[in-house]
C-alpha cells in the first residue's frame, strides 16, 4: 500500500515537472516568434527604447553621485542632516560615538554598501554634535541607524539585535535588514535573511549607560576603547 502511494506521488510530481517545462518552452517560443515577426522599423524602435533607458539610468546615476551618493561620509553637524535627507529619497544615517567600538563595526559594513547601493545615501553623524536631533529622533542606544525615506524617518536599526545579536554579523545581513525597509534596492529574498554562522568567540555585551552632554545614552558596546 505504501509503495503504491509513493508511485502515485512520483507520477504526480513527474506530471508537474513536465507541465512546468512545457509552459517555459511555450513562453520561449512566443518570445522568439515575436522577434521573428519584427521588421527593421520595429527592431530600430526597440533599440532606441533600450538606448533611451540606458541614458536615463546613466543620468540618474550622475545625479545621485552629485548629491554625495556612492560613498560613506560624515556630516559636520545636525544642521547638515536636514539638507542631506531633503535632497535624497533614501538615506541611511549612522548615529555614532567615537568611544563606542561597535560603531566602527557598522562603519566597515556601511562603507561597502554605500559603493554597492548608489541609489541610497549613506552618512554618519556624531551624537555629541547633534543633541537636538538625537532628542527629536529619540535615539537612546549607540549605534543607531536612522532609515529616512522622502524626508521622513521610516525605521531604525538599534544596536545589533536585528543583525543576529553578534559583533560578527555579515555585510549581507545588514544589507538584508536595510532591504526589509525598502531603503535600498534589495535583490535577495526579503522573507529569508542570509544564513548567519556565529563564529567562535563572538561577544554578547551588556548595554551600559553613557553620558553625552549631560544626558544619558545607552551604548550597545561593551568597551570604551578604540
Amino acid at each position: 500500500m505504501a509503495s503504491q502511494s509513493m508511485e502515485i506521488m512520483a507520477k504526480a510530481l513527474e506530471q508537474q515537472i513536465l507541465q512546468s517545462a512545457r509552459m517555459v518552452e511555450e513562453q520561449l517560443d512566443a518570445e522568439l516568434g515575436k522577434m521573428e515577426r519584427m521588421d527593421d522599423d520595429d527592431l530600430e524602435k526597440l533599440k532606441e527604447r533600450r538606448l533611451e533607458a540606458l541614458k536615463k539610468a546613466q543620468k540618474q546615476k550622475q545625479e545621485w553621485l552629485s548629491k554625495g551618493h556612492g560613498e560613506y561620509r560624515e556630516i559636520p553637524s545636525e544642521k547638515d542632516f536636514f539638507g542631506e535627507v531633503k535632497e535624497s529619497k533614501n538615506v541611511v544615517c549612522h548615529f555614532y560615538k567615537d568611544s563606542t567600538f561597535r560603531c566602527k563595526i557598522i562603519d566597515k559594513h556601511l562603507a561597502i554598501l554605500a559603493k554597492k547601493h548608489i541609489e541610497t545615501k549613506f552618512i554618519k553623524l556624531n551624537v555629541e554634535k547633534a543633541p537636538f536631533l538625537t532628542e527629536r529622533l529619540r535615539i537612546k542606544v549607540i549605534p543607531t541607524l536612522a532609515l529616512v525615506k522622502d524626508g521622513k524617518t521610516k525605521d531604525y536599526i538599534v544596536g545589533f539585535t536585528d543583525l543576529g545579536n553578534t559583533d560578527e554579523f555579515s555585510t549581507e545581513m545588514l544589507e538584508w535588514r536595510l532591504g526589509c525597509t525598502d531603503i535600498i534596492n534589495y535583490s535577495g529574498n526579503i522573507m529569508e535573511p542570509p544564513t548567519q554562522t556565529q563564529k567562535t568567540g563572538s561577544k554578547f555585551t551588556k548595554v551600559e549607560k553613557r553620558s553625552i552632554r549631560g544626558r544619558d545614552y545607552d551604548s550597545d558596546s561593551g568597551s570604551e576603547d578604540d
